[in-house]
């Protein structure tokens, strides 16, 4: 007998995390997501090339080795599954057409490097390193380096040489974007998104792709696991062990002196500011909102426990916490670097 199709699309939270991935029924067809794949390959033809990247649903961005495609995440498919993931992650990767468009031309870079083998020239190693290198699972970006385009977020491009090349080729394939302007002060960048537009027309317009592999791998119908499960492991790779070496600094904030005792709980503060905090900091320090909050989530939960209160007027002291969780952000990332999605 065939199985009946669930409209999980009206569950709430709790009922569709207990839902397996497979049993989403999620196809690209008919979705924004379809249009926005044209979308590239009309970039990629206006670029005249010719190869196009096939896309499925998996369980994240990537574009596995040796085949020539992107896989999207599944969460992308459908707005149910967009609003469960930003009440997870507190963000949705790729959820606007903007971003959307940048990772697909960033997995673009890899698919077209795998299709025509590229990163075997031996110039293309001279300009972007070794792509045979180990890939890192963590890595420490320098932050005021000119030498590598600036795409995605988090200086993603220093992660890895394959990395370097996606970034650049998805800058260079970027509409409308001026990058013989934008990065004519940035002479090693510029050095390599010349080199990207020589080797296009050297090695891939007009040609066709060696590579023609259309597997999916990891498709999001085969996915068995749960959302529940999906993001218990997601969330782990972004949380943080936190110690409480940073309670002297919120001692310098608020106070645990009774004199203070009719001001506000510090935890109730920081629990309603929250939201707002952690989209600032987020914002100008390109960290993951996920891993801001988990500062903030410590925060709160220490100034609980040290039963601390406000000292100064809110709007100060507003001021003030947005200053500590971005150093104590920043801090914990460069102890731990940035890890790099699996």
């Amino acid at each position: 007998m065939a199985r009946r199709r669930r409209d999980w699309t009206h569950y709430d939270d709790e009922s569709l995390l207990d839902e397996r991935l497979c049993d989403l029924d999620l196809t690209l067809e008919g979705t924004p997501l379809e249009r926005r794949v044209q979308r590239l390959y009309a970039e990629l033809d206006r670029r005249g090339i010719g190869f196009r990247p096939h896309a499925w649903l998996s369980s994240e961005w990537f574009s596995p080795d040796g085949v020539p495609g992107v896989a999207i995440p599944f969460f992308l498919a459908h707005p149910r599954l967009m609003k469960l993931e930003l009440r997870q992650m507190l963000e949705v990767e790729g959820g606007s057409s903007t971003a959307c468009m940048r990772l697909l031309r960033h997995e673009t870079g890899h698919a077209i490097d795998t299709a025509y083998r590229l990163h075997r020239r031996k110039r293309w190693r001279d300009v972007f390193g070794l792509y045979s290198q180990p890939y890192p699972r963590i890595y420490r970006p320098r932050p005021s380096s000119r030498a590598f385009v600036l795409h995605l977020d988090a200086w993603y491009a220093q992660a890895h040489p394959a990395e370097d090349f996606a970034e650049t080729f998805a800058v260079w394939l970027t509409p409308r974007l001026n990058w013989r302007k934008q990065y004519a002060d940035w002479p090693k960048a510029l050095a390599k998104l010349q080199f990207v537009d020589e080797l296009m027309k050297e090695e891939v317009l007009g040609k066709p792709a060696p590579v023609r592999s259309k597997a999916h791998l990891e498709p999001v119908s085969k996915l068995r696991m749960t959302l529940k499960n999906y993001y218990r492991s997601k969330r782990s790779r972004y949380g943080l062990a936190w110690p409480d070496v940073y309670d002297r600094d919120l001692k310098r904030l608020f106070s645990d002196d009774p004199r203070h005792a009719r001001r506000p709980p510090a935890s109730t503060f920081l629990r309603r500011l929250r939201p707002k905090i952690r989209g600032i900091i987020a914002e100008y320090t390109n960290s993951n909102v996920y891993t801001v909050d988990q500062v903030l989530q410590d925060m709160i939960e220490r100034c609980r426990v040290l039963k601390l209160r406000l000292t100064m007027v809110p709007s100060r002291t507003e001021t003030q916490a947005i200053v500590l969780v971005t150093v104590h952000t920043m801090s914990c990332l460069h102890a731990r670097r940035f890890e790099i999605p699996v």
